[in-house]
């Protein structure tokens, strides 16, 4: 089914791409789809080489390193896209992390330096890249930021540990966002995605068994792919989605809602 223009003549940035698995690449490829202009950033020259050749696939696409815990990274990058497209309509945030100690054994051995380095990462850079798009977002009459979770928020899933405690805080801070940017026309919402076999994901101990037990216990008895998180992107992106504010979205087949 072809992709409908829901983005012609918009411009969106993306943070979080890192190879053709992540889920920040489904939602860019179908924002391309839609008609946007994109600027897709990578965190490091590490990752460079795997995400320009994916880049170079789109027809309308910039690129830039950006690592949001650095402010100056930040700042370039929003300068690039006023600079080079003059408007700012859609900011995606895939962006997580924590250390691979904390995401097996313990939750109660987390330490310090780990609780804040995964609260840094994968909560307070939503913060940063809404400060450093607001004013384009203004400017272009208002938009969306959108922001990738989990359902480990929400219930307590084996090793998903200081991860989900900050996926939790992100789902907090959406909420915080959407009341204080709302007045500017400025819509912020999340998607919680099931499982998807991302190279991130994969670090996590028993990630196969959730795949499978998603599989076979969701009511739509399916796992999800990156392009399923794209569609329902592109809709909060649209102007089909222009009063959705503070929500968190499952796709997840339905997983969520099912109790046993």
């Amino acid at each position: 089914m072809e992709t409908p223009r829901l983005l012609d003549g918009k411009v969106a940035v993306v943070f979080g791409v890192a190879n053709k698995w992540s889920i920040a690449w489904g939602v860019a490829a179908r924002f391309a789809e839609a008609g946007a202009k994109l600027v897709v950033t990578y965190q490091d020259e590490r990752l460079k080489e795997k995400v320009l050749p994916l880049t170079d696939t789109l027809s309308d696409c910039l690129t830039c390193r950006c690592d949001l815990t650095v402010p100056e990274d930040v700042d370039r990058t929003f300068a690039l896209v006023e600079k080079e497209c003059g408007r700012l309509d859609t900011v995606v945030h895939s962006v997580a992390y924590a250390l691979r100690a904390d995401l097996e054994g313990r939750f109660s051995d987390t330490g310090a330096e780990g609780f804040g380095t995964a609260h840094a990462v994968s909560a307070y850079t939503l913060v940063a890249a809404a400060r450093g798009g607001r004013a384009l977002l203004e400017k272009s009459g208002g938009g969306s930021l959108l922001a990738m979770t989990y359902y480990g928020s929400e219930k307590v899933i084996p090793n998903y540990n200081v991860m989900g405690v900050a996926k939790a805080s992100l789902e907090a801070t959406i909420r915080y966002l959407a009341a204080d940017l709302g007045p500017a026309n400025i819509r912020v919402n999340g998607l919680s995605p099931g499982p998807i076999s991302t190279l991130a994901a994969r670090g996590i101990g028993g990630f196969t068994s959730m795949l499978q037990h998603v599989r076979e216990k969701s009511p739509l008895r399916s796992n999800v792919e990156p392009e399923d998180v794209g569609d329902a992107a592109l809709f909060l992106a649209s102007d089909l989605a222009k009063r959705i504010t503070g929500e968190v979205i499952h796709i997840d087949s339905g997983y969520h809602i099912m109790g046993m």
